[in-house]
């Protein structure tokens, strides 16, 4: 159709798609010209909100508007979010209300039976009105009191807690400390209303990588055909240490070689312009399977914008090694291999979602070859691997062990060339199931897995995600504060593991690192009850469930896990499918139990909602404040589920900086926001409650008090201005001053001795 507005004028069609729902990942549809069916799916949909890139235009048709958008219909209601002492606040009113009334009807009984004992002394000269009696007098001077003594209730509580909690915001906006010049991002209160419960937190629930991680990949080593590549050794054979002295691969024959990337083996670079067939294949895997965008802003300059850093990274070390992805259509991908152009047609895109842990590419080389190639979790694509590979998976195993013990994110590759006569039957399946408007999902899992099997193995990438800055020191510093850290991240075991020792949230002096791995709902509760027993022997076989009511009028029913007494320092390590056993109902409290007998809890392999499932168990269960903090979309369950949510603004977009209550770039402002900001505002917050309830029942007793010399006429003590500016001028201003300004310690000595923040934790 191309521009041509005529064209489009004449065109006709018909979709007939799925109705609205709230699914971002998920899009069924057909579209019918010309009698020929099209499938739609996610890939040809544009969101509401999204940005059109590559392109200067394109035609469209709006499927779904206004509410019905999948935006819209993914916002949902919004949960407030309020503050313990907000609820304290609401019962204390009531209370006090219920306190007024009885002190009125305390002054009303006085005053009836003053007029029946004193009263008719005073008819004389103060004559009664006709009617009035006694009783009738009661009941007037009760409703009289009620206004007497209404400064009692604290109305302007909520104003001035208000303004105190705006005042403590700005100071976080406004705190230099807490500012990342580099991407110049300040720190950002987003909401003003949770202040004070930064200085009560037990639990931080934090992912991974871009959180304590920099989420910037650099491509580190590979192994490839079983040998391993991007180790330096000296003649004697003895490991040599990369440093930023160390000599760097030079790319300089590469005229679009990206002048960013560094390596240091060049043992890699000469088996691939040597020609080495498994070298030359595995870069052009990383060239051709990915879902990478080029930009050419100028001549010759290539951007690559990728879904994910790794991607990146992977694609970036291809075009640096010969491989150079150039331009992709819908139906073709192109690439510079080793300076000359070739284009393969591309068949098939079999997409990457978090149940299938791979992504494939199908391709036609020029001279007619059909391959396809894939890329995916080791432990998905080895189930899917020639029997031949057996050796070779073996030696491969071994270094990427290897990779998660350096702290690495790993992927695996493979091929498998395909028959021309299968891959016309597969396609024609393919399309139809990819029109199927019943059961499209199940349909296209199946032909993926008929496809990706009996693949032959290439090799393995190594991608190196760097902690932040200060990350070690921030972890020692909150432990030290008597917070618990809990990491939940979709890395494999042994990479999380490493990040754990890294960043001091493991120990070499932990009397004990548990591993929780089992397959099966039995495996896993063996292993919950056999960590426990190993820390705590003397503790009971069933939890101590202590059941409560709280809230306003007490309607709200609380079931509280008790702490146990361990002695030393423990770790508990649980993966994904063993947490999801865990997650049930009747292993949901063991896994409590076991884990909040741990300083540190990592859990890896997990999905978005079970970081979710997670936060929501401590909530329920501990009645402790929780804070959740990462920097990704898959983090935004996790940040909404807690009662403090914090987003870091890194490389992933500003999904959870939307969703959060507090933002800034860098892990290391945490330590920061807790036990400075936090301390402060928790403290100043206490203290206003104290003395405006001290200054209001001060005020309201001198009435009482004088009420039983004034014949409970209520009369009033004080001048009428004197009454007015009492709350306004004489008894606010100082307070807000002292609950803006006070600081019992400055943010040195709070960083000295976290020791300090245990009175927030202890409601004290």
């Amino acid at each position: 159709m191309g521009d041509s507005i005529e064209a489009l004028s004449v065109f006709k069609g018909e979709v007939r798609c799925e109705p609205p729902n709230n699914r971002l990942d998920k899009f069924k549809g057909t579209l019918t010209v010309n009698g020929q069916n099209y499938g739609l799916d996610n890939d040809k949909i544009l969101l509401r909100g999204c940005t059109l890139r590559n392109t200067e235009w394109c035609f469209g048709l709006v499927i779904f508007g206004g509410p019905d958008t999948k935006l819209m219909q993914n916002s949902g209601k919004t949960k407030f979010k309020r503050t313990s002492i907000d609820h304290l606040m609401n019962v204390l009113v009531l209370c006090i209300f219920g306190f007024l009334f009885a002190l009125c009807f305390i002054l009303a009984i006085g005053n009836a039976v003053w007029e029946v004992k004193e009263g008719s002394v005073f008819t004389a000269f103060l004559p009664r009105d006709p009617g009035v009696n006694a009783a009738l007098s009661s009941f007037l001077s009760f409703w009289s009191y009620v206004i007497v003594l209404n400064a009692l209730v604290p109305i302007s509580l909520y104003v001035s807690v208000e303004i105190i909690r705006l005042g403590n915001s700005y100071f976080i906006n406004w705190d230099r400390k807490m500012y990342y010049a580099k991407n110049d991002t300040p720190a950002q209160a987003r909401t003003t209303t949770l202040n004070e419960e930064l200085g009560q937190i037990k639990y931080i629930f934090s992912d991974k990588t871009g959180t304590l991680t920099q989420n910037i990949m650099a491509f580190n080593k590979c192994s490839i055909n079983g040998k391993n590549y991007g180790e330096l050794y000296e003649f004697s054979g003895q490991r040599v240490e990369i440093t930023e002295k160390t000599q760097k691969v030079d790319f300089s024959w590469n005229k679009l070689a990206d002048p960013k990337f560094t390596f240091h083996d060049y043992s890699l670079l000469e088996a691939v312009r040597e020609g080495n067939p498994e070298a030359q294949d595995f870069f052009r895997l990383l060239a051709l399977c990915h879902t990478v965008m080029p930009e050419e802003k100028k001549e010759g300059e290539l951007n690559y914008q990728a879904q994910s850093p790794d991607e990146g990274a992977l694609v970036t070390a291809a075009r640096n090694f010969g491989f150079v992805f150039c331009s992709r259509t819908p139906e073709s991908i192109t690439i510079m291999e080793m300076g000359k152009k070739v284009t393969y047609e591309l068949l098939a895109v079999l997409d990457f979602n978090n149940v299938r842990k791979r992504m494939s590419v199908i391709v036609r080389s020029p001279d007619g070859k059909m391959t396809l190639y894939c890329k995916g979790a080791d432990t998905i694509i080895y189930e899917r691997l020639d029997r031949s590979c057996k050796k070779l998976m073996k030696v491969t195993t071994g270094h990427l062990n290897e990779y998660a013990g350096d702290g690495l994110r790993t992927l695996v590759l493979a091929y498998k060339h395909l028959d021309e006569k299968y891959m016309n039957q597969w396609t024609q399946r393919h399309h139809e199931a990819s029109t199927a408007m019943e059961g499209r999902e199940e349909r296209l899992d199946q032909l993926y897995e008929e496809i990706e099997k009996d693949m032959i193995l290439l090799g393995a990438t190594a991608v190196e995600d760097k902690l932040q800055d200060g990350v070690p020191q921030t972890i020692e510093q909150l432990a030290r504060a008597d917070i618990k850290i809990w990491v939940l991240t979709g890395d494999k075991q042994e990479t999380a593991e490493n990040i754990g020792y890294s960043c001091n949230m493991l120990r070499e002096e932990m009397k004990e690192v548990f591993i929780v791995a089992a397959n099966t709902a039995e495996g896993v509760k063996q292993e919950l009850q056999y960590a426990r027993r190993e820390m705590c022997p003397g503790a009971a076989e069933e939890p101590s469930v202590t059941k409560a009511r709280a809230g306003l009028f007490w309607l709200q029913k609380t079931e509280t896990v008790q702490d146990e007494n361990v002695e030393g320092d423990y770790g508990l390590i649980i993966n994904g499918h063993s947490l999801a056993f865990a997650l049930e109902k009747d292993l949901e409290l063991e896994l409590l139990r076991t884990a909040c007998m741990c300083q540190t809890v990592i859990c890896c392999r997990v999905t978005p909602l079970q970081k979710a499932q997670v936060v929501e168990l401590v909530k329920k269960y501990k009645q402790a404040i929780t804070l959740a903090i990462g920097d990704g979309a898959n983090d935004v369950s996790m940040i909404k589920a807690a009662h403090i949510g914090v987003g870091i603004s890194g490389q992933e977009g500003m999904q959870a900086v939307l969703s959060s209550d507090f933002s800034f770039a860098q892990f290391r402002y945490l330590q920061r926001l807790l036990l400075v900001h936090g301390r402060w505002s928790y403290l100043r917050m206490c203290k206003f409650l104290q003395y405006f309830f001290y200054k209001n029942f001060t005020f309201t007793f001198v009435h009482f008090w004088y009420a039983f010399f004034c014949g409970f006429s209520a009369q009033t003590v004080y001048d009428e201005w004197f009454i007015t500016l009492y709350n306004l001028v004489y008894t606010s201003l100082p307070i807000l001053s002292l609950s803006l300004f006070d600081q019992d310690v400055n943010d040195r000595w709070s960083f000295q001795y976290p020791q300090l923040y245990a009175p927030g934790q202890l409601n004290m």
